[in-house]
């Protein structure tokens, strides 16, 4: 490699990116007016037939039952007491694991898209879910159906109750989605599983599975009670999923925590291609709906390959996502020849991310980002400022209390004239009269107003967004958190 070689300079490249998402999904009406932008996905709603709909509530009231997600004892040992009276369904497929703190949802559907495109059969788990449960679990890209999703519950409730009556605490509600998600994908079957874990690494409930590939997204701080209090304590969970003679994709990383994961890559005698070095973003454009990015993989130059989403964290994930699929095919080691570049140009052209700078009203422009931490927010008020020319930006915050919730406005403070704070539905949601208190901390009283239903929050900002007139260019942004996004989308008739 030269000196004049572009590609070094990717080594020095920011590191602030996507957030966990939820797998977010479409349709579009706006509260006043009808407006939208593209194509829409197709997003699972209640089921139309009465009795498959209550049928599916009984089992989400039976799921809600049991420990959430928010409240964890760390061990595998229920989840793999599971897998071992269902007959280890885990094991009958290969399967590419996915942890890190941002950029895992969206590295997971651009890891679908690419293995779809060489006409692979995938499984793709992912949480948490915003509009419907069976949102986790979706086969070649698309969510189980509700009548399916039913009768994976039943075949292995017997099997649940049985590990209940074995274990200290019953299984979780993670747990038993985990152990759906397995069996669904042994049954389908499925050629290759994408599997995002649900927090940490080691003792997530997903890594019972043995990957061949192991995806390493951006660490940053987020969930510091439950994992560590720096990036590199962090990542000696996250490490947890690196397995033996497995291959490693890592994104860049903190300093400390990349010696984490090397460290325990050489442990294992893992096999590690890491971005900046043996692949990543040689160069990229902006262009319309998206950007136009050159790749660095492990088999060579990728060029001119559109992604029809905004940011440099997006073509961050493109280039982690692209390496994961080769390393899979063995590209770089069991063969020499890169992947098919107008099978990746297509698979790339065709990628989602719900949620993540989805515009879904114009005249103002309302935009959802589901942002909620204060990397995933750096990295969203530098796409806004690089895809959007908005005159007045009104941001629309609604924030989970266990959240560093004054970084995150702190980050979007240089961008909102003003902020209207809410509070969404779930209990994990922060009190709006908190919220609003570190709101007026940084961005002063007047800039400040508090609605605490969010419908009240959307016609606010819309408002304050129409104020210099229609033509003005004022855009409101929806935040904060996963739930507010999803229920934002649903007041305005998406999905």
């Amino acid at each position: 490699m030269t000196d004049s070689d572009p590609f070094e300079e990717i080594v020095a490249a920011e590191t602030d990116r996507d957030p966990d998402l939820a797998v977010i999904e479409a349709g579009s009406r706006t509260l006043r007016t009808q407006g939208t932008s593209g194509p829409q996905a197709d997003v699972p709603g209640r089921p139309d037939d009465p009795a498959l709909d209550k049928a599916l509530r009984d089992v989400e009231t039976e799921l809600a039952s049991r420990w959430g997600e928010t409240k964890l004892e760390p061990s595998v040992s229920r989840i793999a007491a599971l897998m071992d009276v269902l007959g280890d369904p885990q094991r009958s497929y290969p399967s590419i694991h996915i942890t890190g703190t941002n950029g895992k949802t969206s590295t997971a559907r651009m890891i679908e898209a690419l293995l779809g495109a060489f006409e692979l059969r995938t499984g793709r788990y992912t949480s948490p879910h915003v509009q419907s449960i069976t949102e986790r679990i979706s086969l070649d890209g698309a969510p189980i159906s509700a009548e399916r999703f039913i009768e994976t519950y039943e075949d292995i409730k017997p099997y649940i109750e049985m590990v209940d009556a074995q274990q200290e605490f019953r299984l979780s509600f993670f747990e038993v989605l985990t152990g759906m998600a397995y069996a669904a994908f042994a049954d389908a079957p499925v050629d290759v599983a994408v599997v995002e874990v649900g927090m940490g690494g080691s003792w997530d409930a997903t890594n019972v599975i043995d990957a061949d590939v192991a995806v390493v997204t951006p660490i940053d701080l987020d969930h510091t009670d439950r994992l560590g209090g720096t990036t590199g304590e962090i990542a000696t969970e996250k490490a947890g999923i690196i397995k033996q003679d497995a291959t490693v994709i890592l994104a860049q990383q903190p300093v400390d925590a990349a010696q984490v994961l090397l460290k325990k890559a050489v442990e294992v005698d893992a096999t590690v291609a890491r971005e900046g070095l043996e692949f990543g973003v040689v160069s990229r454009n902006v262009a319309v709906g998206g950007q136009l990015i050159n790749l660095r993989g492990l088999g060579g130059e990728y060029e001119e390959v559109y992604l029809p989403l905004h940011g440099p964290y997006q073509a961050h994930n493109a280039a982690v996502a692209l390496a994961a699929v080769e390393a899979f095919f063995g590209v770089g080691a069991q063969r020499p020849d890169p992947l098919a570049i107008d099978t990746v140009r297509k698979a790339f052209a065709s990628v989602t991310s719900p949620g993540r700078l989805e515009v879904v009203r114009r005249s103002p422009t309302v935009v959802l980002d589901a942002a909620h931490n204060p990397a995933g927010a750096r990295a969203t008020a530098e796409a806004v400022a690089e895809a959007f020319d908005f005159s007045r930006l009104i941001g629309v915050v609604g924030a989970s209390g266990d959240k560093n919730v004054r970084g995150l406005l702190e980050a979007f403070e240089p961008m909102f004239a003003e902020v209207v704070v809410t509070q969404n539905s779930s209990h994990r949601a922060m009190d709006v009269d908190e919220l609003a208190a570190i709101a007026v901390e940084v961005f002063g009283d007047e800039r400040v107003q508090v609605e605490p239903r969010l419908p009240d929050a959307l016609e606010a900002a819309i408002t304050l967004a129409e104020e210099d007139g229609e033509f003005a260019g004022g855009g409101v942004l929806v935040t904060g958190s996963v739930i507010t996004v999803g229920e934002a989308r649903l007041l305005l008739g998406r999905g």
